[in-house]
């Protein structure tokens, strides 16, 4: 038997299974308990957090008038921590060569008719260079678990690659990575390699379902994965994303398995993951959502979100293409900070168009829009789009960057960068249109910067940006 605690490193002592059990049973009991959950409201009011338990009462509550407060507190502390920026960022799939037995994924050892891919480093160059003509500055490399054909040298090599490329005045300024979960001297290596957030999405945390996902394969090992953050941290990655794939395991079990890992990384390591992930399972070459049963609504999903913002007030938040138009803007106001765009989850395809013959892609679209297209659907709803990597390359990360966020003082950073970054967007990439609006937006809250000396530097940067001069920051 194992017994909850948050400080251990041994994933079922911070992920217990009875504490998430006993956790669920108490929201349940007390989901139209007013008072309980007016206190609960009253605490992530003061913008601290709240805590897995907390947090599911909240998720389980049935009383209309409390969903809503939950929801406008939500769009509050999205707003007071992170503006109306959303950062735009592109995943980068290097390789479908997988060696586990996933049983959710395409790239299963198993599935014989997906077409097999690697992208050679000049394949890389030619994607890297596709990826900057759209505009893009922030990539997420993904790559299956293949010792043979993606060791740890090739994702370096890969990293290297990508960082040395630059076009016109294209550049990529941030490269995150999603790779499996490996040893604390390979996350060294990541992270002297300039990665910027290590990202792994625990796919379930019910362990008996998670050995059942993974049959085959070293993800099998369900402690090893769920550990992996631990690893990242003490090589050095203090930036970590964390993320489920909703609809393996029942919505409320994952909730609050993945809360209780972003308060054992704040007990332990003294930060909380820099950004969270909430995909849902899509459609996929040989997958089919509906063999899974524990598929969510539009209306649970954006709760989720909801309820994970005021939870982790300073973590970022991050919706996919996997979303739909529709749904990616409900999430947006409750709760969503990122957002990928023009995306291809096929290995290539960037640069070539992949043949519908030779499909490699992980799962189905639902959002196809180009970035250009999402750059001025975002500014239409109110939002900057930014295009910002300054905390990372300033070494605002980990503790250091939680703290700014915390106090606020981020926001002197933050709002001044997307502008200028939007600007570069606009000058070299945007369609006539996406200018238009996008002058408008950057004229009218460049101006009302309250900071006279930030408003000054920034009004003048943006003459220079003009001027073909690139990459300022705060």
């Amino acid at each position: 038997m194992f017994t909850y605690n948050p400080k251990s490193t041994k994933a079922q002592e911070f992920i217990n299974h009875e504490e998430i059990l006993e956790t669920l049973k108490y929201a349940e009991e007390n989901k139209s308990n007013e008072q309980l959950i007016d206190e609960i409201i009253a605490k992530a009011k003061e913008r601290k957090g709240l805590t897995h338990r907390e947090a599911s009462v909240l998720l389980e509550c049935d009383i209309p008038e409390k969903n809503q407060e939950i929801f406008k507190l939500a769009k509050k502390i999205k707003e007071d921590f992170y503006g109306n920026r959303i950062v735009m960022f592109a995943p980068l799939y290097l390789s479908n060569y997988c060696v586990n037995g996933c049983v959710y994924c395409p790239y299963h050892m198993k599935n014989k008719h997906i077409a097999r891919k690697k992208l050679t480093q000049e394949e890389i160059k030619k994607e890297v260079i596709a990826l900057q003509d759209m505009g893009h500055k922030r990539l997420a490399l993904e790559a299956g678990e293949d010792p043979v054909n993606n060791p740890i040298e090739y994702i370096l090599e890969s990293i290297n690659t990508i960082y040395s490329i630059k076009h016109k005045n294209g550049a990529i300024r941030r490269v995150n990575v999603n790779i499996a979960a490996t040893t604390v001297e390979n996350y060294k290596k990541l992270k002297d390699a300039g990665i910027g957030t290590y990202i792994l999405f625990q796919e379930t945390y019910h362990k008996d379902s998670y050995e059942k996902l993974h049959p085959t394969g070293p993800k099998h090992n369900y402690c090893y994965h769920t550990e992996a953050m631990d690893r990242a941290m003490q090589g050095g990655i203090d930036d970590v994303g964390l993320g489920v794939l909703f609809g393996l395991e029942l919505y409320r079990y994952e909730f609050a398995g993945l809360l209780m890992h972003a308060e054992h990384l704040e007990a332990v390591y003294g930060v909380g993951p820099h950004t969270i992930s909430v995909p849902r399972i899509q459609p996929a070459d040989d997958i089919d959502p509906s063999d899974f049963d524990n598929g969510i609504s539009d209306d649970i999903f954006e709760k989720i979100v909801a309820c994970i913002r005021i939870s982790v007030p300073y973590t970022g938040m991050i919706v996919s293409t996997r979303e739909s138009k529709k749904c990616r803007e409900r999430v947006l106001e409750v709760g969503v900070s990122q957002l990928s765009g023009g995306s291809k989850t096929s290995v290539g395809g960037y640069s070539t168009p992949e043949p519908e013959e030779e499909n490699s892609s992980q799962f189905d679209l639902s959002d196809n829009r180009t970035l250009d297209e999402i750059v001025k659907w975002l500014m239409d709803l109110g939002y900057i789009p930014s295009f910002c990597t300054a905390c990372y390359r300033e070494g605002r990360t980990g503790d250091r960057f939680m703290s700014l966020c915390k106090s606020g003082q981020i926001q002197n950073c933050c709002q001044p960068n997307a502008l200028m970054t939007l600007k570069e967007y606009l000058m070299d990439y945007a369609s006539e249109e996406t200018v238009r609006v996008g002058e408008e937006m950057i004229e009218k809250l460049a101006l009302n910067i309250p900071n006279e000396k930030v408003r000054n530097i920034v009004n003048k940067n943006l003459v220079e940006i003009e001027k073909g001069n690139r990459d300022f920051r705060f």
